[in-house]
């Protein structure tokens, strides 16, 4: 049995799992207490998840009430498995962490990306700027996408039973990229590049025109996802999926051969 399990297994049997500031002595938000008890419609006895989103996480049961987020949950003590008697639990971060930046594309799609790699176990995303970007947040607009972006994997963390949150960070320029990882661990997704390694941990997505001639000649190593070309969003959910695939051993590594294809 792969190792955590388990625990995945318990948290994935609860009605619902949201965060908190301490599991020990959890305090619903209105709007957490809103959706489990007006819009999950949870009944008295089930089972929801509270975790820190920082690895602690315990078994709870809804106990009913209002909208005001006190006195609705009351700790687990008679269930099986792990955390079964109400303690708290903790779980370590993956390792290594992995990393997609992506360039925002128009309309909603930044929030399915966002919400996809969370899903997958991505630890930390990064919205771009690089030369072809057509949507560049800046200023108040940008601050209030990222805030956006991080409800939004906050929200899909609890939804698939992930304890660790993953980081959104503020948006970031192609030049910067280097500060995310040691040089040679930072990848550009582009047609014809290379498979990913498994010592790959950040991968960069360019925008729907792909990378400017000069991005491409900073360096960087590029990897392939196959022989289409893909829309951005789908080379970033691609990305994550093969590189947790790669973590988890879900997938083995092969022998570097030719060049495989990928992202124009």
């Amino acid at each position: 049995m792969a190792p955590g399990l388990p625990a995945i297994a318990v948290r994935a049997a609860a009605s619902a799992q949201v965060f908190v500031e301490d599991p020990a002595h959890p305090v619903l938000s209105p709007d957490d207490a809103h959706h489990l008890g007006r819009v999950l419609r949870l009944r008295a006895g089930e089972e929801v998840i509270v975790s820190d989103g920082a690895g602690h996480w315990a078994r709870t049961r809804w106990t009913g009430g209002g909208d005001r987020g006190a006195g609705l949950l009351a700790a687990l003590g008679d269930g099986s498995g792990p955390g079964g008697d109400g303690s708290v639990q903790f779980e370590a971060a993956p390792s290594p962490e992995l990393t997609v930046a992506f360039a925002p594309t128009k309309g909603e799609r930044p929030e399915w990306v966002v919400q996809k790699l969370t899903e997958l176990g991505i630890d930390r995303v990064v919205p771009l700027v690089s030369e072809r970007s057509v949507v560049r947040w800046r200023g108040a607009r940008g601050q209030g996408a990222v805030q956006r972006l991080r409800r939004v994997a906050r929200e899909a963390a609890g939804q698939c039973r992930r304890v660790w949150l993953p980081e959104v960070t503020e948006v970031m320029r192609f030049d910067a990229l280097g500060a995310l990882a040691a040089p040679g661990d930072v990848v550009l997704a582009q047609l014809s590049g290379d498979r990913l390694r498994a010592t790959q941990l950040v991968v960069a997505v360019g925008p729907e025109g792909g990378w400017s001639a000069d991005e491409l000649a900073s360096g960087r190593p590029t990897v392939g996802f196959g022989l289409s070309v893909l829309r951005a969003e789908t080379a970033a959910v691609t990305a994550a999926a093969l590189m947790v695939s790669l973590r988890t051993g879900t997938v083995a590594q092969m022998a570097p051969t030719t060049p495989v294809g990928g992202l124009s």
